[in-house]
């Protein structure tokens, strides 16, 4: 017996062709989706713990910057204090230095000098006076000198002078003075002249000292 199909089997084979067409866009779509929805998953979650890690960093640059400032602040006040105690022993070291600068200037005058201003200014103090002849300064200059207090005797200026209708020579000198320094450290130990101390800030003496002839 023989079977006649009289069913259009070219529009079946079309509706089957399209059928699985849909489907495998179907599964082509959700597979698609599926990757999506896991790469947008792990790229948030990436997202995420940078943006608390970048919480935290911002956190701990701010607890640093607070810690710098403090830091700096107390490296201000350290050297304040440095500052402080450095003019403290200077101070300290040289509190007696006019009283040495004096002393010491009365037991080097030679007879027939006359001391009219003595003025420091640092290291360096500058000396005004009469004497009886140049050869007298001359005899300071070197007293100076050899004094374990002073050093570095210059002459600025001689010239004559009038005082009281006698002929004297009025003279101008600069000498330094050696700071006291002693080799344990002690301060107002008797100087010596390869170590000088020259503090940071030293007052000004200004004094005037009146001898006779022979100190």
């Amino acid at each position: 017996m023989i079977r006649i199909n009289l069913l259009p089997h070219r529009a079946l084979k079309r509706k089957a062709l399209q059928r699985q067409f849909f489907v495998v866009a179907a599964a082509v779509a959700l597979f698609g989706v599926g990757i999506w929805f896991i790469v947008h998953t792990l790229l948030a979650d990436r997202i995420e713990d940078q943006l608390a890690r970048n919480h935290y960093l911002e956190q701990k640059i701010a607890e640093l910057d607070k810690q710098i400032a403090e830091i700096k602040k107390l490296r201000e006040q350290t050297a304040q204090l440095l500052a402080r105690k450095k003019v403290v022993e200077s101070l300290q070291a040289n509190r007696a230095e006019a009283v040495h600068l004096l002393d010491e200037l009365v037991r080097q005058l030679p007879d027939g000098v006359y001391l009219k201003t003595v003025k420091q200014t640092g290291q360096r103090v500058a000396i005004t006076g009469y004497a009886q002849s140049n050869a007298r300064v001359s005899t300071l200059m070197r007293n100076l000198e050899s004094s374990p207090w002073l050093e570095q005797a210059t002459l600025v200026e001689i010239k004559t002078a009038l005082q009281n209708n006698q002929r004297l020579s009025e003279f101008q000198l600069n000498v330094s003075l050696a700071r006291a320094q002693a080799s344990d450290g002690k301060p107002g130990a008797k100087p010596t002249r390869t170590g000088l101390l020259a503090p940071a800030s030293t007052p000004q003496h200004t004094s005037s000292v009146a001898a006779a002839a022979g100190g």
